[in-house]
């Protein structure tokens, strides 16, 4: 897997879209109940089911999204003790809660550092040409219908899970789909690791078509021992949403600047 660090594609415009929401994304992170013990290492029992009660609460979680009700037992966010020691107590909701509302709310909350840095990493490589192309109201949008799209897909594909989606990574593979599109020539920086991190300089549509591959690998259940962990059916469909968006915007789209003298990490000689 290569680690994107820098595209070689300048915007136009100032991407404020693209900035808010990376700084709501990481606000949001900071002020989570119970995620303290991600920052500092530290954590415990309260700690976690504070943070399981809240994610209840604000995550979208398939069957609710599906079946349009609350289950009769979430996390109270206290803890007690029971026949197989000290848990987290669960009990009927004592809020109301839209489904179709939680899907926004999830779109801004993260499980950890890496989580949240990962994701902020390819929206900020990324989405500030897709922005520019579409325009800052029209990305907003599109960043929000692709975010709807992969929690669905997702809730469609697991229609009987009750564990709680989270994270940008629906909507941001959205606007990877969309680069894809749009810039498939433009170059991008990337670390690969080879022993030590190499950098290089490849088209999108290698760095693009890769990840998205890798996704799609990942969501059969393919290469991972975990794959339920990780939301990859959410990244295909948000990714495939953003291509057919981002579709009607490829002509007429001005090509990115060929960078000159370096190739793939390397300067490159001039012909005598």
């Amino acid at each position: 897997m290569v680690i994107p660090v820098h595209d070689v594609n300048p915007a136009r415009r100032t991407p404020w879209v693209t900035y808010a929401l990376i700084l709501a994304n990481v606000l949001v992170f900071l002020f989570t109940p119970g995620m303290t013990g991600s920052v500092t290492g530290e954590g415990g029992l309260a700690q976690m089911c504070h943070l399981q009660a809240f994610l209840d609460h604000y995550a979208a979680v398939p069957q609710e999204l599906l079946q349009h009700r609350l289950p009769r037992l979430v996390p109270t966010g206290e803890t007690g003790v029971g026949p197989r020691g000290p848990g987290c107590v669960i009990g009927p909701p004592d809020y109301d809660k839209s489904p179709e509302l939680s899907v926004l709310t999830a779109m801004f909350l993260h499980g950890g550092w890496l989580h949240l840095l990962g994701n902020m990493l390819f929206l900020w490589i990324f989405g500030n040409n897709v922005e520019d192309r579409m325009g800052h109201l029209r990305y907003l949008l599109f960043y929000g219908v692709c975010g709807y799209a992969s929690a669905y897909g997702f809730a469609l594909t697991n229609p009987s899970s009750t564990t709680p989606l989270i994270g940008a990574s629906g909507a941001i593979a959205g606007v990877l789909g969309a680069y894809l599109v749009l810039y498939p020539r433009a170059r991008v920086w990337v670390l690969v690791p080879f022993l030590i991190f190499l950098p290089l300089r490849l088209p999108a549509w290698i760095v693009l078509g890769l990840w998205f591959v890798l996704q799609a690998f990942y969501s059969a259940g393919q290469g991972v021992s975990s794959a339920g962990t990780v939301a990859y059916v959410a990244h295909v469909v948000g990714f495939a949403v953003g291509m057919l968006l981002a579709w009607p915007l490829k002509p007429g789209t001005p090509p990115p600047p060929e960078p000159r003298g370096i190739l793939f990490g390397r300067r490159a000689r001039r012909a005598p």
